[in-house]
């Protein structure tokens, strides 16, 4: 089979927890297998990221020894194009008792949302058993990225469930949602728990305004429970334009 046919391997998925369906998009490096298995990525927002990140792996994989890059399988998580944005706000927000939008949002927010923890449930308990039955996966070496909204579902998953991924990598973290509860979610976790290997990194562009701050504060946050977290300010990036910018440096950090 071609590198080209299997990047183009597609799955629909549908997930009892969340009663959806889901395009699973799956690139596989034309290499051997290495001996513990094929470290994995998770891109969440797939219709959007998966295909960059595929690509970063593709064409740095073949000199890992310079770029650092490591041969890896990228799965890319995809809503169905129909309605996706109010299935992003449904997936990837945590459950509230009463939620709080900033004014600029008022009149742009679904009317569903808070089923993060289904969503992690379709992850941990249908997803990654499908790829573990097609693909000999690394169970050390899996990596979580979100970008926005998926940011902020990553940054849920690296405390409420740690041990899912190695690495979390979140690119402009919608910590703003439900006036900064994530905060106060993290904080509360990270209070009950020991000090784990995880690994985060968070990424935001320098033109992001008040992302900024709102990054800055949370790595400190992890720093202070001892929480290994990093912060890559991206230089004269907006939130549109920070991703196709950081792809390389967070898949590289992932690899090492």
């Amino acid at each position: 089979m071609s590198e080209t046919n299997i990047m183009e391997n597609k799955i629909s998925l549908y997930s009892r927890f969340v009663d959806d369906t889901y395009n699973i998009k799956i690139y596989t490096p034309d290499c051997p297998v290495p001996e513990n298995g094929f470290p994995a990525i998770f891109v969440l927002d797939g219709s959007s990221h998966f295909q960059l990140a595929a690509d970063v792996v593709r064409l740095q994989h073949i000199r890992h020894t310079k770029t650092e890059v490591q041969p890896s399988i990228v799965i890319g998580i995809a809503h169905q194009e129909e309605d996706r944005r109010n299935k992003r706000f449904r997936d990837f927000t945590a459950s509230s008792d009463q939620v709080v939008f900033p004014d600029r949002m008022k009149g742009k927010i679904p009317d569903h949302f808070g089923g993060a923890d289904q969503f992690l449930n379709f992850i941990e308990h249908e997803l990654l058993t499908e790829i573990n039955n097609q693909f000999f996966i690394d169970p050390e070496k899996r990596t979580l990225f979100g970008h926005s909204l998926g940011g902020y579902f990553t940054l849920y998953t690296s405390v409420h469930s740690p041990s899912l991924f190695e690495t979390y990598l979140a690119c402009s973290p919608s910590i703003w949602w439900n006036d900064h509860e994530l905060n106060k979610s993290i904080e509360k976790a990270l209070h009950e728990q020991e000090e784990c290997t995880i690994r985060r990194q968070l990424y935001v562009g320098e033109k992001e305004g008040f992302m900024v701050e709102d990054a800055k504060h949370l790595q400190q946050l992890f720093q202070h429970y001892n929480h290994d977290c990093k912060l890559y300010i991206a230089p004269d990036e907006n939130h549109a334009s920070v991703v196709p910018t950081i792809m390389s440096r967070a898949l590289r950090f992932a690899s090492i």
